[in-house]
């Protein structure tokens, strides 16, 4: 089963230890890791149930490239790492 570690920066605001969550995408696996805690899910998504702007998801290293339907396949041993990133100067 996919693996899911949040960012610091997320964890300070909701408390999320890593994550063993099934499903063979990135969604999938996600809907599932933030069931029990809706609140994770506003922090990620927008209001359209897109990746907001200032979160970055990974899976085994590469950016996933659906920040729409997140739909980017993961293998049963993946590591998904949602991330926020950073912006400025």
């Amino acid at each position: 089963m996919p693996v899911i570690r949040f960012t610091a920066n997320l964890v300070r605001h909701r408390p999320v230890p890593e994550i063993t969550a099934g499903g063979a995408s990135v969604r999938e696996a996600l809907e599932e890791a933030w069931a029990g805690d809706p609140l994770l899910r506003s922090y990620i998504l927008d209001e359209q149930g897109r990746l907001r702007k200032h979160v970055n998801v990974f899976v085994d290293g590469e950016m996933v490239t659906d920040r729409l339907r997140l739909s980017d396949p993961v293998a049963p041993g993946a590591e998904i790492y949602v991330l926020q990133a950073l912006s400025g100067g």
